[in-house]
């Protein structure tokens, strides 16, 4: 008799680290659509990013999520350290392009001090922006070298790896052992019902790049956008940009050491 041995492969459990669920009611932005998404696309935990830092968080919280706090032109100390202080909040966010500083303006000072405090990441929105308003060369990745050489103990993220400058946000990561990237927004919207072609050559090809690059697999990590993006679509189109070999780490494993994540996972 011939046995046969058969591996049971674990599904891939993933961490989006770049999420928006600042919820409508109902709809396409909705808490519920939220879920679905994360449920299909398994994605067990995501990284909420808001858009206010007075330390108190949306009436309707998705689970098995952390949150970020927004900071503005003016931060409020105050509101984020209460965030930080309650746990309320696990990161801080901050809005390059958007808000017309740069990222080493004296006034993220203090910023920086309450994320070194607390041993929590500093994201910052880098590359392309979706308002007119705002202006490009703040949200340039270049300048968040001279802001990770000044902060050594504090863990920075570069947000959508700096698209379309990606070769900067590239250098910038491999240079700085304080720095990673999020792959998230290379393209919005329904990544399956777009031309293969034009993910590839948008967002494949650039990711695949920059993975080579920076020859760190612990550098990466996988994030989407949402709600800009289809959540399950744009899993399967990330994965084909990285070997998958590397798949537990980009798409796991370094948002759960980038964002403190382990006290949290489930046993």
């Amino acid at each position: 008799m011939i046995l046969h041995a058969f591996v049971l492969v674990a599904a891939l459990q993933i961490i989006d680290v770049h999420t928006h669920p600042e919820f409508t009611p109902s709809g396409e932005r909705s808490a519920a659509a939220f879920e679905q998404q994360r449920a299909k696309a398994g994605v067990v935990m995501a990284v909420g990013i808001l858009h206010s830092e007075n330390g108190v968080l949306p009436e309707t919280r998705s689970p098995n999520t952390i949150y970020c706090a927004g900071v503005s032109a003016n931060p409020d100390l105050a509101g984020i350290e209460h965030g930080l202080v309650s746990r309320d909040y696990r990161c801080i966010k901050i809005y390059l392009g958007y808000v017309h500083k740069s990222a080493s303006d004296p006034a993220y000072e203090p910023v920086y001090a309450l994320a070194a405090k607390y041993d929590v990441p500093v994201i910052f929105h880098t590359g392309d922006t979706d308002s007119s308003k705002a202006k490009l060369k703040f949200a340039d990745p270049l300048t968040i070298d001279e802001v990770a050489v000044d902060h050594p103990n504090v863990t920075f993220v570069i947000a959508h790896c700096g698209n379309p400058w990606i070769e900067s946000a590239a250098e910038v990561a491999y240079k700085n052992p304080n720095v990673y990237l999020d792959g998230s927004a290379f393209l919005v919207g329904d990544m399956s019902k777009r031309p293969r072609a034009e993910v590839d050559k948008y967002m494949v090809e650039p990711l695949a790049w920059i993975f080579g690059y920076v020859e760190n697999p612990d550098k990466l990590m996988f994030g989407t956008d949402w709600p800009l993006v289809d959540i399950p679509a744009y899993v399967e189109a990330f994965k084909r940009a990285i070997p998958k070999q590397y798949w537990q780490k980009v798409f796991h494993d370094n948002a759960v050491r980038v964002f403190r994540l382990k006290e949290l996972e489930k046993p």
